[in-house]
C-alpha cells in the first residue's frame, strides 16, 4: 500500500476546503441551522414530543444526516469529476498507483470534510436544544460509515457524469427526496401502516433510524438490520468502483 500517495491526493482534496471555508463548511452548517431553527419552532410548536424525546431533539440526527449525506456525495463528485474535466485525471491514472489508493484519497477526503461537517452541526444544535447521546461510540462509527459509504457514491456519481447538470442532478432528484422522506423531521412509526411498509423500501430511513438511535436508544428499524443495509452498500459501492477501474469506464475517453 502506497500511503504517501495516498496522503498526496488526501491533503490535495483537503487544501480545497481550507481554500474555500464559506462553501466548503459555513454554507452547508448554515443552511442546516436555519432548518433546524424553522422546523423546530413551526412543527415543535405543535409537537412536542416524538416518543418521549422533545422535537427539537429528535430532528437534531436527521438534520445531521442530511447535511452528511448531502456533503459527501457532494465533495466527491466534484473532488474527481473536475480533474477528469482539466485532463489532470490522467496524470494520476500514469502514476504508480493502484485504484485502491486513488479511491482511499478522493473519498477518505470526502469522508473527513462530511465528519467534520456533521460535528459542527452537532455542536450548534447543543446551543438550541438539550442532546443526550445514549451510545457515543456507536454514532461516531455510524457517522463515519454513513459518510464513507456516500463518499463512495459521490466518487462513482463524479465518473459517471459527463457534465455539471449531472453532477448535481442524482443528488438533487434521487438523494435529497429519499432524504426527506427517511424520517428527517418524523418517525416513520407516525404513518400509517401502508406507508410504513413503503418507507422500508427507502435506503435512507436505515441510516437515520441507526443514527437516532445512538441519540436517543430507540429507533424506527432493528439496529443489526440498519448496520446490515449500509454494508451492503458499501460493498456494493467498492465492486462498482472496482469495476469502473477494471473497465477504464469514464476514465480512459
Amino acid at each position: 500500500m502506497n500511503f504517501q500517495a495516498i496522503k498526496a491526493i488526501y491533503l490535495f482534496e483537503m487544501s480545497r476546503t481550507w481554500r474555500t471555508p464559506l462553501q466548503s463548511i459555513v454554507s452547508p452548517v448554515l443552511s442546516t441551522s436555519l432548518y433546524f431553527v424553522v422546523f423546530g419552532s413551526a412543527i415543535g410548536s405543535r409537537i412536542t414530543t416524538v416518543d418521549g424525546v422533545a422535537y427539537g431533539a429528535f430532528i437534531v440526527p436527521g438534520l445531521i444526516m442530511l447535511a452528511v449525506l448531502t456533503e459527501s456525495i457532494s465533495n466527491a463528485s466534484f473532488g474527481i469529476y473536475f480533474p477528469r474535466f482539466t485532463g489532470t485525471i490522467y496524470e494520476v491514472l500514469s502514476a504508480p498507483i493502484s485504484p485502491l489508493e486513488i479511491v482511499a484519497g478522493f473519498v477518505g477526503a470526502a469522508a473527513t470534510k462530511s465528519v467534520i461537517i456533521g460535528a459542527i452541526i452537532l455542536g450548534t444544535a447543543s446551543l438550541f436544544v438539550s442532546l443526550h447521546i445514549a451510545h457515543p461510540i456507536w454514532m461516531v462509527v455510524l457517522l463515519v460509515l454513513t459518510a464513507i459509504t456516500f463518499s463512495l457514491f459521490g466518487f462513482i456519481i463524479g465518473i459517471w457524469a459527463d457534465g455539471f447538470e449531472k453532477l448535481q442532478m442524482v443528488p438533487m432528484l434521487i438523494v435529497a427526496p429519499l432524504t426527506f422522506l427517511g424520517g428527517t423531521f418524523y418517525s416513520i412509526s407516525m404513518l400509517p401502516p401502508v406507508w410504513q411498509t413503503v418507507s422500508l423500501f427507502n435506503p435512507i430511513v436505515y441510516l437515520i433510524s441507526a443514527f437516532r438511535w445512538s441519540f436517543q436508544g430507540q429507533a424506527d428499524v432493528g439496529i443489526g438490520t440498519s448496520v446490515g443495509v449500509i454494508m451492503a452498500f458499501i460493498v456494493l459501492c467498492l465492486a462498482t468502483a472496482s469495476w469502473i477501474f477494471h473497465t477504464g469506464y469514464r476514465l480512459k475517453t
